[in-house]
């Protein structure tokens, strides 16, 4: 599973686009029947959409949405057999199934699906104490009164880079993920209804807030806390508290994050003039997607496109590298997938399979590390990867603060705060550092902005012997590639915020 590095991604040009979405977009679509699979289908690289689309009804499907930016086509139809068919249509370059076809199976193995995704979601980033954070009188006076909780702040030097700079009003945030509670008064000052958009209705774009809120997560408001919570003396703050943010809604009310939903979020970034967006999540229904299955690598191909449309148009993404502590540069047994149906099989995968959005070519990929500065025990890693580490928590250690809480704490929904863990943590972190870049130095190119983010980490060796060992009850060991250099565990190191903003 090789990926590109960051800094050896070279974005092309690409010609402007006048419209607010530049697309040929559907009306938003009524709720899906429960007999209709959901397609990814991908036209020719250049040209029109025509034959396309028209191939589409041909084989007996319905178009949802088209992205004539990126040539590909959101289909549904009622036949398993719509992408082997539509594959041999004129103006079809591949297509595939973006829900392994669950749809069409038994409503009992749908909400086993469901289920299982929310149990896995609850065991990699448990949250707890969430009033109890909130009620918590911190042991000294500080900027924000529960700061002195946040020991994440301080270990990329957050703390101190506010004091020179909190970041620019013109850098725009999107946070990709489970939606932005609007209410929140640590939120609220920060973020940009007009940029906001949810995508979880089959993909097609729709601007009401009802669909860019929170309904079932309160991931998405914990992540944006993270990157952009004001210092306005109320709870926390961001790493970047001056920034402002969008939500952009691409997680269901299942927990799922399907293809779709993700080709949406990196095009309407794209098209808004977003400076970054922060990925927290793994495109579903796969853990991994491999190109040797003609379905599975349709939707890498995909969503790619879209990932470098962003790119070309100048968006840094930068993604969580998840929480099964898998080395990602060696061959892994995968467990979990697909795991929208109840019945995931076993499978042994190797290069020719990759994470989404993670391992795309020009994603900046991030692992997590707790209070002590070393791997989380949940964290993936590669000596490949691993583009840099930042603070996502670790339960198994106590942080040195009030609270000795080795977890984020950040904002939760219902205007509260509260404690979560992962590489869904560290993601926003990082992320806040690199609006703290884009804020400094607004002239320069995405590239240059991912280059110095690595550039001006702070090295973290190996441990020594090469080899993390996690407490109890975590089974598996992890070893660590480079050395001195740490890369396998850390990539560049750890992000620095103070360097963000003085060198």
């Amino acid at each position: 599973m090789r990926k590109t590095p960051f800094r050896a991604f070279v974005a092309a040009a690409v010609g402007a686009c006048v419209a607010s979405l530049c697309a040929a977009t559907a009306a938003p679509a009524a709720a899906q029947d429960a007999s209709e699979a959901h397609f990814v289908v991908l036209g020719p690289q250049h040209g029109s959409l025509k034959k396309t689309e028209a191939s589409i009804r041909a084989a007996g499907g319905e178009v949802l949405q088209s992205w004539p930016q990126i040539n590909v086509v959101i289909a549904t139809s009622t036949s398993a057999d719509f992408a082997a068919t539509v594959r041999r249509k004129p103006g079809v370059a591949a297509a595939g199934a973006s829900r392994n076809l669950v749809e069409l199976g038994l409503p009992a193995a749908r909400a086993a699906g469901a289920a299982q995704k929310q149990e896995m979601l609850e065991q990699a980033e448990p949250a707890a104490e969430q009033t109890a954070a909130m009620a918590k009188s911190p042991g000294a006076v500080t900027p924000e009164p529960l700061e002195a909780n946040q020991w994440s702040l301080r270990q990329i030097k957050a703390d101190q880079a506010n004091a020179i700079s909190g970041g620019s009003r013109d850098v725009l945030v999107g946070v990709l993920d489970s939606g932005i509670d609007a209410a929140h008064p640590d939120l609220a000052p920060n973020l940009d209804p007009s940029k906001s958009v949810g995508c979880t209705n089959e993909g097609v774009p729709d601007t009401s807030q009802a669909a860019w809120v929170p309904t079932t997560s309160t991931h998405g408001t914990h992540v944006a806390g993270i990157i952009a919570a004001p210092r306005n003396g109320i709870g926390v703050a961001g790493v970047a508290p001056n920034v402002r943010l969008a939500s952009v809604k691409v997680v269901d009310d299942d927990g799922f994050i399907y293809p779709e939903y993700a080709i949406c979020g990196f095009i309407w970034a794209a098209e808004h003039r977003m400076d970054l967006t922060n990925n927290s999540y793994f495109i579903d229904p796969y853990f991994l997607w491999c190109r040797t299955d003609v379905d599975q690598a349709a939707v890498i191909q995909a969503v790619k496109r879209a990932v470098d449309y962003s790119a070309r148009r100048d968006v840094v993404n930068v993604a969580a590298m998840g929480n099964s502590n898998w080395d990602l540069s060696h061959p892994i047994t995968d467990t979990g997938s697909p795991n929208n149906n109840g019945n995931p099989i076993t499978r042994t995968v190797g290069n020719e399979c990759m994470d989404l959005p993670d391992e795309l070519p020009g994603v900046v990929s991030v692992s997590s590390v707790g209070p002590e500065g070393r791997k989380a025990y949940y964290s993936n890693y590669g000596i490949i990867e691993t583009d840099v580490t930042a603070p996502g928590g670790d339960r198994m250690v106590a942080a040195p603060t009030p609270d000795a809480n080795g977890r984020v704490l950040s904002t939760v929904v219902g205007g509260g705060y509260g404690y979560l863990q992962g590489t869904s943590m560290a993601s926003p972190a990082a992320a806040g550092v690199l609006a703290l870049i884009r804020s400094r130095h607004p002239g320069w190119s995405a590239n240059r902005v991912a280059a110095s983010l690595e550039a001006k980490a702070d090295r973290i060796p190996c441990p020594p012997g090469g080899t993390y060992d996690p407490p109890a009850p975590v089974p598996s060991p992890a070893t660590c590639q480079g050395g001195r250099s740490g890369k396998g565990f850390y990539g560049a190191g750890l992000v620095d915020a103070l360097d963000a903003v003085t060198r």
